[in-house]
């Protein structure tokens, strides 16, 4: 994306406050966009243009949709990245149902109760890019660790593809981005925490994470960056006859569609 390419445009960006998504919220603020971010956590610094909300919830969800409408009106793009899992290890029997109910509520509930309160305005206008970060778990679980997460994440790429083909007639694309393991601050502390329960080095941490993946071939995770740039370009006009598509941005972990 150039300086100019999405001037003036309003873009919501929901999960906005750290990694993939303040790397998104960056590179459209950078492309001239006026970006609303959406985070449970207030801003380090004061930006009229932040809302604090908890999207796994239905009054967190509803009041970032009214302060969206306040703010902005209309938005052009809708991003949401929000996502992450607490749920503990051992398989599926570790998993009782406030674990489900948890993963399900921050991975894909918000993107279904905001796109329901600011899709109508879109479609009416006749024109929107929505973008909906899944994860490769969804099509590669690790079953002692992200089974949950990985059904959620599968739950939202469904759900995706279905609105895709529904809003699609009415001039709005929606489209879904995949990462795999990503330099975020989060892996950082989970590398951090494996060479300190292992005592190994940090390239050692580094690769047996990479090896529960089943290696990534070229040979190191993604920059939150990285994933940014594809958001971008699914949001922006040069992806203009994309709709109901899952782009990858994993290294080549992923070995077969």
């Amino acid at each position: 994306m150039d300086t100019i390419e999405f001037q003036d445009r309003p873009v919501v960006v929901a999960g906005g406050s750290k990694g993939v998504g303040l790397a998104t919220a960056d590179r459209f603020r950078n492309a001239g966009a006026r970006v609303v971010t959406i985070a449970r956590t207030a801003p380090r610094t004061t930006d009229p243009l932040s809302v604090t909300a908890d999207l796994s919830t239905l009054d967190g969800a509803a009041s970032a949709a009214e302060a969206v409408a306040g703010l902005v009106g209309v938005p052009d793009v809708l991003v949401h990245v929000v996502g992450g899992s607490d749920a503990p290890a051992g398989g599926y029997a570790a998993l009782d149902d406030d674990v489900w109910a948890r993963e399900l509520a921050l991975n894909l509930l918000p993107a279904v109760r905001l796109d329901r309160a600011l899709l109508p305005s879109m479609v009416e206008r006749g024109s929107g890019a929505v973008v909906h970060v899944t994860s490769i778990q969804r099509r590669m679980p690790l079953h002692e660790s992200t089974l949950a997460y990985a059904a959620a994440k599968s739950a939202l790429a469904a759900y995706s593809k279905g609105l895709a083909r529904e809003v699609a007639p009415a001039g709005v694309r929606v489209n879904s981005v995949a990462p795999g393991f990503v330099r975020t601050d989060g892996a950082e502390r989970l590398l951090a925490r494996r060479m300190a329960e292992r005592g190994i080095t940090r390239e050692g941490a580094l690769g047996e994470l990479m090896d529960v993946l089943g290696g990534i071939p070229l040979g190191r995770p993604a920059e939150p960056d990285e994933v940014a740039g594809v958001i971008g370009f699914l949001a922006s006009d040069l992806a203009g006859a994309v709709a109901g598509a899952e782009y990858v941005v994993d290294g080549g972990t992923v070995r077969a569609l």
